[in-house]
């Protein structure tokens, strides 16, 4: 009698990732570097790396935007609420700088109007450079943390969370312009001279503040990269995708959501405190519910799923927006309504996703060719 053996099952060798693949990302990184630290100072003027410096600043925000939004499907359409706190909290403390180096007590919009009290309780502890820098960051995203509990557990989502972002935008700007004496009114926090004993009249110092934005922006992506390929960035993901089965599998949504909506938060605050000394100011009018579409656009338009094209995206739209800004004045809020609809509608992936856009249509073309 004659056995036949069972075929052995067989065995994929391991895909080996070429070397193109392998250095991808460093590679990315190193190039950024370089056009950011290289390029950009040596061909730009002062005027145009200063408009560099406000843009990526932006690009800041744009970074927490993928990880909310791209990877946890929160539509964040309250990051100026942390940018603002973010850039209050920077200003504070500068303001407090320019005052004493004055020789004054009180800042000088506080003379102005008259605050006849002296210094408010929550303005003294702001006078501290290491409170002041650590809360540019905490505070947001404490702020982000108390926020998330009450509104995750309660499992809002989709447009009613996207509207209660933009009421807590609108309820801060409001707020912050009818504390004239204490935050400056309409105005804000405005002609700040210094940063931590350097001259902003110098352009020299200016560059520096650049470089400062530059490194923070690439040192900011490098760590949301890692959350993106670690097992927190899948299961937020599959949270994303499948909240209820998440659930089943015994993990909380709510604490997986919340740790990106403070992440983001916290790099929204960071945005801020950076673009207070490249721009030297920050009112209500930076912090609205229009500069938080214009966070959300800039991530839509480059790519909210991809870190670069969030970045990218961000660039784009802000220098599209000071350029246009100019020759059409009253109809650029328009015009960026217009481009988050066409981006959202029609590019769900954005800039980033052109690529891949035109490989499936060759492919079904290759397809139907075929099958003909």
């Amino acid at each position: 009698m004659t056995t036949t053996a069972t075929p052995a099952p067989a065995v994929t060798a391991p895909r080996h990732r070429s070397p193109l693949e392998r250095f991808r990302v460093p590679a990315g990184f190193a190039l950024g570097a370089v056009l950011l630290f290289g390029v950009a100072p040596l061909t730009l003027t002062d005027f145009r790396l200063g408009l560099l410096a406000k843009y990526l600043c932006y690009a800041v925000v744009a970074v927490g935007v993928s990880l909310a939004w791209g990877r946890g499907g929160l539509m964040v359409l309250g990051q100026g609420v942390f940018f603002g706190l973010g850039g209050y909290a920077m200003a504070m403390h500068l303001k407090l700088a320019d005052a004493a180096a004055a020789g004054e007590t009180l800042p000088d919009f506080m003379l102005l109007y008259g605050s006849g009290g002296g210094l408010p309780w929550w303005w003294r502890p702001f006078a501290n450079p290491v409170f002041a820098l650590v809360m540019t960051v905490v505070l947001p995203m404490a702020v982000a943390a108390l926020l998330g509990f009450l509104v995750f557990r309660r499992r809002v989502k989709g447009a009613y969370f996207a509207i209660l972002s933009q009421a807590l935008a609108a309820a801060l700007s409001i707020w912050l312009i009818g504390q004239q004496a204490t935050t400056g009114g309409t105005n804000g926090l405005t002609d700040i001279q210094g940063f931590f004993g350097y001259s902003l009249d110098d352009p020299v110092n200016l560059r520096m503040v650049y470089f400062v934005i530059a490194a923070a922006l690439l040192l900011l992506m490098v760590l949301v990269r890692q959350l993106f390929v670690s097992r927190y960035g899948e299961l937020l993901v599959a949270v994303r995708d499948s909240e209820e089965r998440v659930r089943f599998l015994g993990y909380n949504p709510a604490d997986v959501k919340l740790v990106a909506y403070v992440v983001a938060a916290g790099t929204a605050g960071l945005a801020g405190a950076l673009f207070v000394p490249a721009v030297g100011i920050i009112s209500p009018a930076l912090i609205g519910i229009v500069p938080s579409i214009g966070f959300v656009i800039g991530a839509a338009v480059g790519g909210r799923s991809s870190l670069v094209g969030a970045v990218l995206g961000a660039v784009l739209v802000a220098w599209t927006q000071s350029e246009l800004s100019d020759a059409f004045p009253a109809a650029w809020t328009y015009l960026q309504g217009l481009l988050f609809v066409l981006a959202v509608g029609f590019l769900p992936g954005g800039l980033a996703s052109v690529g891949a856009v035109l490989r499936r249509r060759r492919a079904a073309l290759r397809t139907t060719g075929e099958t003909a």
